[in-house]
């Protein structure tokens, strides 16, 4: 039986991947951060769920920012494949915390890689790390694909370019199994609330419950290729499943404003969004990315991946299930 070892198991992406794991059969560890409160809602269904083996499911305490930690996990657990999901992974929240930003999503990811470095000489460990279109940032090229320059406009994005070349780096020095997933932006029903997909489907969901009167938001231009996360995470997988590491664009090769968004999602419901939406400068970037669309060509080509979700499929997910959780799911008019 295979084991993995998945960073950031209780985000979205760490939720989704822990369960299409087990599907295949592995025994899935997960490191957590401790808190004086539950932060484990995404994955207690695996607990849960009498028909999920969630005996091959096992958290550990740890964080990106203690080596000793990860390194000792890596001896105690010896997976065959490491996830690196966690981060600090809010880009507006990473203008205000750019030096925590940085040391857990740039050197977070250092500390993981030479603790693989450390303890690969008794065993091979395939590493999956999660880098991300907002190391594109001011687009040198469109579409973006592996070969288009950098050009990261948060300390999020810096935080990602450094991750990337630490890869790359760690792969050619000491021949890792090493790949980075480019991922673009990818949603679902799990994705947080402050991200603005969420933020804007969770907000519908409160104003026809008349919790809520208005929607604030900042930039409604912005222009992003948005996929499914379940989708996502397959790509993953099968990035580690290849003879030799590689780095790959996971995309859909679309492009939607934040405006196309709020049209899919009110329209679901029969709503004008103009009439509950106003503009909030506080959500502003500093430094602004207008337009994300990813190039998954060679994702396709030698994974065999294509993401099976589309954009329209995809809002009405996020609002149904905004809808459910307040019980008025009856409110879909599509």
């Amino acid at each position: 039986m295979k084991k993995a070892l998945i960073t950031g198991i209780t985000g979205q992406d760490g939720s989704y991947l822990a369960e299409f794991l087990l599907s295949k059969g592995y025994e899935v560890h997960g490191i957590i951060r401790r808190s004086s409160s539950f932060n484990t809602g995404r994955i207690a269904h695996i607990f849960e769920d009498p028909h999920h083996e969630s005996v091959k499911l096992k958290l550990h305490y740890g964080d990106l920012s203690d080596a000793s930690c990860l390194e000792k996990l890596l001896d105690q657990i010896e997976p065959d494949e490491v996830y690196n999901l966690g981060a600090q992974s809010h880009v507006r929240v990473s203008f205000d915390q750019p030096i925590y930003t940085a040391d857990i999503v740039a050197v977070g990811t250092t500390r993981l890689l030479e603790a693989i470095k450390n303890v690969g000489a008794i065993r091979s460990i395939r590493f999956y790390q999660a880098s991300s279109s907002e190391m594109f940032g001011k687009v040198l090229e469109i579409p973006q694909k592996e070969t288009t320059p950098f050009y990261p406009r948060s300390p999020y994005g810096c935080s990602k370019v450094f991750s990337y070349w630490q890869v790359v780096n760690y792969r050619e020095s000491y021949n890792l199994h090493a790949s980075n997933g480019i991922l673009f932006n990818h949603e679902s029903p799990r994705r947080g609330e402050t991200f603005v997909t969420r933020k804007i489907t969770r907000g519908l969901a409160q104003i026809l419950a008349g919790k809520e009167s208005k929607l604030y938001l900042g930039n409604l231009d912005a222009r992003r290729d948005w996929g499914f996360a379940k989708d996502y995470v397959e790509a993953m997988w099968l990035m580690l499943q290849q003879n030799a590491p590689d780095d790959y664009v996971i995309a859909t090769g679309k492009t939607w404003s934040i405006r196309d968004f709020l049209d899919r999602a009110f329209g679901a419901v029969g709503l004008d969004w103009n009439k509950y939406v106003e503009i909030d400068p506080r959500y502003f970037r500093p430094a602004e990315v207008d337009l994300l669309i990813g190039d998954a060509t060679k994702a396709e080509r030698t994974l065999g991946w294509k993401p099976k979700t589309s954009f329209d499929e995809l809002v009405q997910m996020m609002v149904r299930a905004d809808l459910k959780l307040l019980g008025i799911e009856d409110k879909m008019k599509v």
